[in-house]
C-alpha cells in the first residue's frame, strides 16, 4: 500500500487557517452579543436580569358551549285579500319600524267597496226610520180599534226586518273596512326585512307566496344545550338573571359582554341526548348578533374571582418548595416563597406570597442570590423599545 507524505508547510497553513477561524468566530460573537456579555457582568459584578410585573385577572371557572342565535319574533308577511300590488314601500334588507307600511294592494277598489257599504247602511237606516214610524202608527190605531191585528203584525214584522237590515249593513261596512285595512300591509314589530318576494304589478291572493319576511334583532335570543349533569351541578335551568355572567364569542373572535335580560330553560330533558336547552335573551346593542348564526357562549358566576397571576418562567423550586425572586424598588433581589394554584395558560395562580404589581425575575434566576443587587429591566420596556 502506498503512503502519501504530508507536506510540512501544508500542515502549518491549515493550522493557521483554523486559528484564524476560531479568532474570527470569537470576535463576531463578541460584536453580535455585546449587551449580553455586559448584562451578565461577564461572570462578575452586578447581574443583569429580566423582570415581569405580576398581574391580576378574573379566573372564575367558565363553561363554554356552542350556541345558536335566534330571533324572538319573526313573521312571514302574507296577503289577506286579492288584488294587484300597487306599491312596495321599503328598502330590501333595511330596518323597518313597527307600523311602517310595506305593501299597498289595489286600494281604490276596496275604498270604493267601503263607500258602497256605507251607502247601503245609510239606506237601511232610512228604511228603519220609516218602518218604525209605520209600526208606531199602526200600534196606536190598533189600540183605538181602527187597525186590524193582521195589519199591526205586518207593520211590526217590517220594523224588525228593517232593524236587522241595519245590523247587516253595519257588519258589511265593518268587513269592508277590514279589507281596506288589509290593502296596507304593515310591519307588526321592529326588525330587519328581507327581500321582496312579490314586486309591483303582481296579482296576489290569500294563498300566494309570502310577500317578505321580518326578523326581530333587538332584543334577541341565544339558545344552547347543556347536559343533565350541568343542570344538576350548576343549576343553569333555575338561575335568575343576576347570578350568571356570560360572554359571547363571535365567529371573528370578537367578544360581546352584555347583561342578561332574561333566561329560561326548556321544560324537559331530551332523552335521546340527555341534554336540556337553555335560552338567554340579550338587548343586542350594535346588532352584532344575527339570527341563524352560531357563537360560543361562556358562562360563569356573577361574582368574579380575581387572583394574582405570575409567569411560569418566574417559578423555581427547591427542597423547601416553590419560590420566585422579587426585585424591589431598590433593585434588590428577594426570594419569596409562594403557594400555587391552578395554571392559566402561560401563568400560574399564586394563592399566597405575592402582591399585585410586584416585579419577578423571569430570566437570570441562576445568577442571582437572595439579597443581591441586580440590574433589572422590565419585559414591557424591551418590547416598547423594539
Amino acid at each position: 500500500m502506498q503512503v502519501t507524505k504530508i507536506n510540512k508547510s501544508t500542515i502549518i497553513r491549515k493550522v493557521i487557517i483554523m486559528v484564524l477561524c476560531i479568532a474570527v468566530g470569537w470576535y463576531l460573537k463578541a460584536r453580535l452579543t455585546p449587551q449580553m456579555g455586559g448584562m451578565a457582568g461577564m461572570g462578575s459584578g452586578t447581574p443583569y436580569v429580566l423582570t415581569q410585573q405580576v398581574k391580576t385577572a378574573d379566573v372564575s371557572p367558565k363553561k363554554s358551549y356552542i350556541a345558536k342565535v335566534e330571533a324572538i319574533k319573526s313573521v312571514d308577511l302574507k296577503p289577506q285579500i286579492t288584488g294587484y300590488v300597487e306599491k312596495v314601500l321599503f328598502k330590501e334588507g333595511s330596518l323597518v319600524n313597527e307600523g311602517d307600511i310595506l305593501f299597498i294592494i289595489e286600494q281604490k277598489r276596496y275604498l270604493a267597496n267601503v263607500e258602497l257599504r256605507q251607502a247601503e247602511l245609510d239606506s237601511a237606516k232610512a228604511n228603519l226610520v220609516k218602518m218604525e214610524r209605520d209600526y208606531k202608527r199602526q200600534k196606536s190605531l190598533s189600540k183605538q180599534n181602527y187597525a186590524s191585528k193582521a195589519t199591526l203584525d205586518t207593520s211590526e214584522s217590517n220594523y224588525l226586518q228593517a232593524k236587522a237590515a241595519v245590523a247587516q249593513a253595519e257588519a258589511n261596512l265593518e268587513l269592508a273596512k277590514i279589507d281596506l285595512d288589509y290593502t296596507e300591509i304593515k310591519a307588526p314589530f321592529t326588525g330587519y326585512i328581507g327581500k321582496a318576494n312579490i314586486t309591483e304589478g303582481n296579482y296576489v291572493t290569500s294563498s300566494s307566496d309570502n310577500l317578505a319576511r321580518i326578523v326581530q334583532v333587538s332584543p334577541i335570543r341565544v339558545s344552547f344545550s347543556v347536559t343533565d349533569k350541568d343542570v344538576l351541578e350548576n343549576k343553569l335551568a333555575q338561575v335568575d338573571n343576576n347570578s350568571l355572567r356570560t360572554e359571547l364569542v363571535l365567529p371573528n373572535g370578537n367578544i360581546i359582554s352584555e347583561p342578561l335580560i332574561s333566561t329560561f330553560s326548556s321544560n324537559e330533558i331530551d332523552s335521546s341526548s340527555a341534554t336540556i336547552t337553555i335560552y338567554m335573551e340579550y338587548q343586542n346593542n350594535g346588532n352584532l348578533l344575527i339570527p341563524g348564526n352560531y357563537v360560543d357562549i361562556r358562562v360563569s358566576e356573577s361574582e368574579p374571582k380575581v387572583a394574582v397571576l405570575v409567569p411560569q418562567a418566574a417559578l423555581a423550586q427547591d427542597e423547601n418548595g416553590n419560590y420566585v425572586v422579587v426585585v424591589n424598588e431598590d433593585n434588590i433581589a428577594e426570594q419569596r416563597r409562594v403557594v400555587l394554584g391552578d395554571p392559566v395558560e402561560d401563568y400560574q395562580i399564586v394563592m399566597e406570597g405575592l402582591k399585585p404589581e410586584e416585579k419577578v425575575i423571569i430570566q437570570g434566576l441562576q445568577k442571582v442570590k437572595n439579597g443581591q443587587e441586580v440590574k433589572a429591566q422590565l419585559v414591557t420596556e424591551i418590547q416598547e423599545a423594539k
